[in-house]
């Protein structure tokens, strides 16, 4: 059940936790992406690719705004993943005016391999702990989903 947001300043204690979290994020997330070669593409244009699958077809500005990027950074991104078969451009449904991009099935297909690479070499290091110390990771990640899926 989500937590209701704390007044008072956060205590030494949970800005130290906070602070390792947040190293800890960060190491996690390095050390899962050496996965991300094997989809062949870079990190601009896998996160991009992302991006698409996960929101949906986007106008070039909305996905320049999600990767907070520039227009002509996008541009390329966008013709790089085209040119590569991932992307596709489609006309919006009610503003012909109005260009869209959104992930072929191939797109969708590289994204969902590259996510099973990333999640077993994760369950990998996982099924590496103790039975006692997968428990305590499996509660602290469903307090961790509770706390990102709680709205700013």
């Amino acid at each position: 059940m989500p937590r209701a947001p704390s007044r008072q300043s956060p205590t030494q204690a949970t800005l130290q936790t906070a602070d390792r979290l947040h190293s800890a994020a960060i190491r996690l997330l390095r050390r899962l992406r050496t996965v991300d070669v094997e989809t062949g593409l870079s990190a601009p244009r896998l996160s991009a690719l992302s991006v698409v699958v996960f929101r949906g077809p986007l106008t070039l500005s909305e996905l320049a705004a999600a990767e907070q990027v520039r227009a002509p950074t996008v541009t390329r991104l966008v013709q790089g993943l085209e040119r590569a078969g991932l992307l596709q451009r489609v006309p919006d449904p009610t503003d012909r005016r109005v260009t869209r991009v959104r992930a072929t099935a191939a797109g969708r297909r590289l994204l969902a391999a590259g996510r099973a690479r990333r999640v077993r070499r994760l369950a990998t290091d996982i099924g590496r702990l103790r039975a006692a110390d997968r428990a305590t990771l499996a509660r602290a990640v469903d307090l961790l989903w509770e706390m990102t899926q709680q709205a700013d």
